[in-house]
This record gives structure tokens, sequence and C-alpha cells, in this order.
């Protein structure tokens, strides 16, 4: 349907030159009121979006007050990576882990055999090395997914290649840049891959994206700590149990039988135990042993330790790529801004077992 024209237009001359002016005045203003009364172009007609000159981010296009993963105060310079997290091994045989000192926060999840691996999120520091590096699982997803992160790994099972393609989370194993076997006579060849974190992430700014902030974030003053708890064992199976004790001195936690230096170990400003259900990944490892996948979705209790304290609650999450919701009876649980280690401990009915002392 064609516009009605509302201008009034100039009468046309009798004299020839002038009635040919006339004529391409009226066809200009055609023109302009056809074009401003048209409503949508065409798909060919448009033009292609030109790149923000700042990063994607999941709110907007610059980067929030806070660090998403620790809520801490950030530079108003956005960062031109994504996320990366690093999996790394958590046996003797990893002994002196890299690069968790530099970590903005850590998740622990259990894999086969008893054994737990760490996913170590880095952000605002990038470490020159991080490992060993290890093989990922589809119990990942539900920790990547959220960040929109890269996922650094030595390697996976077929079926975990397929179930990270099929959730569309980016992965980078041995052979990207930075992703390699670096012999350093410490450890042995299984666990002699390491990443040059900087050097990947040079490959990686046009995958950019600033994340939502992982947890609540809150004040110091938000948190209600209803028992003391200066020290507790995370048992994930007989084979594996992670030991925390509160530094009164310091405020912060410490991993008391980490296999990282002491001076690169991750030291969190609260620890939160989430209470998650186990499934099985449907394949065995080559020692026969099933793999399980932990269902990082759903709701489930949980336990949060902050300066010597632990107060309950629940968390819940809508889908493996949802955002994590912490509740209280009183309502909304936030967390005090800072480093957070994350376990992802089974349930009872899973073994999963945690002992306060």
């Amino acid at each position: 349907m064609l516009c009605r024209m509302t201008a009034r237009l100039p009468a046309l001359s009798s004299h020839p030159r002038k009635r040919l002016q006339t004529l391409v005045v009226l066809a200009a203003v055609a023109c302009l009121v056809l074009a401003g009364c048209g409503g949508k172009s065409s798909s060919s007609d448009k033009k292609p979006t030109e790149r923000p000159t700042s990063q994607p981010t999941q709110g907007g296009t610059q980067l929030a007050a806070v660090w998403p993963l620790t809520g801490l105060p950030a530079p108003e310079t956005t960062p031109d990576h994504p996320v990366m997290i690093v999996k790394i091994d958590n046996t003797a045989a990893s002994d002196p882990q890299a690069g968790l000192g530099d970590a903005d926060m850590v998740v622990e999840e259990l894999v086969e055999g008893g054994i737990t691996r760490l996913a170590a999120m880095f952000y605002s520091k990038l470490p020159t090395k991080a490992g060993p590096v290890r093989s990922a699982r589809a119990s990942d997803i539900g920790v990547v997914t959220p960040t929109h992160a890269v996922l650094i790994a030595s390697g996976m099972a077929p079926p975990t290649v397929a179930r990270l393609n099929a959730a569309h989370v980016k992965y980078y194993t041995m052979g990207a840049p930075g992703v390699s076997r670096a012999p350093d006579g410490k450890h042995d060849f299984l666990h002699s891959v390491f990443a040059n974190l900087p050097t990947l992430a040079k490959s990686l700014k046009k995958s950019a994206v600033v994340p939502a902030s992982y947890l609540p974030w809150g004040q110091e003053s938000d948190f209600a700590g209803s028992q003391p708890a200066n020290g507790f064992d995370v048992s994930f199976s007989r084979a594996t149990t992670t030991s925390f004790r509160f530094d009164a001195q310091t405020k912060k936690y410490v991993n008391t039988n980490s296999h990282a230096p002491a001076n690169d170990q991750f030291k969190p400003d609260s620890v939160l135990v989430l209470r998650v259900r186990e499934g099985d990944a449907g394949y065995r490892d080559p020692a026969g042993n099933p793999v399980p996948e932990t269902l990082f979705f759903g709701k489930g209790q949980l336990m949060l330790f902050h300066n010597g304290q632990v107060t309950r609650g629940t968390w819940s999450k809508d889908g493996r790529d949802g955002q994590l919701v912490l509740s209280t009876a009183a309502g909304t649980m936030k967390v005090p801004a800072g480093h957070v280690w994350i376990e992802l401990l089974p349930n009872k009915k899973a073994g999963g077992n945690i002992r306060i002392h």
C-alpha cells in the first residue's frame, strides 16, 4: 500500500525549462516519501551489522563494576579473552600443581575411581603455566556454560566430545596455542601437559564474552554464620577427601592437603559445598571404572563456609547453563565478594560426606 503524500506540491509551469525543473523536484520528493513510508526492507537490502567496538556481554557491552567470578571491584577495561577453565589433575601425581594461585574460582568434581579433578577458572589473571592439564568430562558442561567460557583439557573420550559439541562448549586440547606437553622432570608423561594461558588468549579475542556474575555476590554484612567451623573435611569417596582450615590471621581457608606449592595455592575467602546428584556418563575408563557425571542442575542442599563459620541453605539451577541461585529460609543468600572454592559433593545417597571440626 502506498503512503499518501501530504506535502503541497508546486504547480507545473508552462515554460519548458521551468517545467523540467519542477518534474525533477517532484521525482525527488516522491522518492523521499516512499523511502520514509516503505516499512521494513527485505533481508537482501540489509547491510551486515558492524562489530561493536566493546566486548559483547550477557547484559550489554560494558564490564560490570565487579569481576563476575569474584564479585571484587573491577577496572573499566574489559578483558579481551573469555573466561578460561582448565581441567587440572588432583591426585598425588599432579604434585606440584601450577597456576592455582592466579585462579578466580575453583570447582572440584568427582571423576571415575573415586578421585576428583579441579576446574580452575581464570579471568582476571592468566598464568603462563597451569596444570597438569587432564581430560574433560560431561560434568564440565554445567560448570562451563553459565560463563560462556572455553574449556582447556588434555583430551576427552568420544562420548564426551559428542556431549560438549551438543552443548556448544568451546574446548581446546593439546596442539592449541599454548597447550602442550612440557616435561619438567617433576611429573610423569601422563601428567606433563600444561597450558600457557596468555598465549592461548591471543587466539581467543573474537570469542570474548563477559559473563554474568557466577554467584549472587554480596558484602561481608550479608553473611550470618550459624555455627563455628574452623576446619572441615569434604569426602567425595574413600579415595578422596579435601580438607580445609580457616586461617584467622588472613581470613582465608587453606586446603591442608593441597598438591600445589605453598606460594601457588588457591586460598579462598569462602568454600561453598553444594550437594549434587551423580549420574552415569554411559562409558568406562581404560581401567574399567564407570565414569560418573555430576548433574549440576536442579536443586539441593548447601553449606557456605566463611570467616570461620558455616551457614546452611539450598541451591537451585535451571538447566546446566542456568544461573546458580542460593537461598535460606529468610530469602536469597548472598556470598561475600572474594575467591570461592566450590565443592560439587555427591549427596548422601551417592556416598558424599562432610565433617566439621
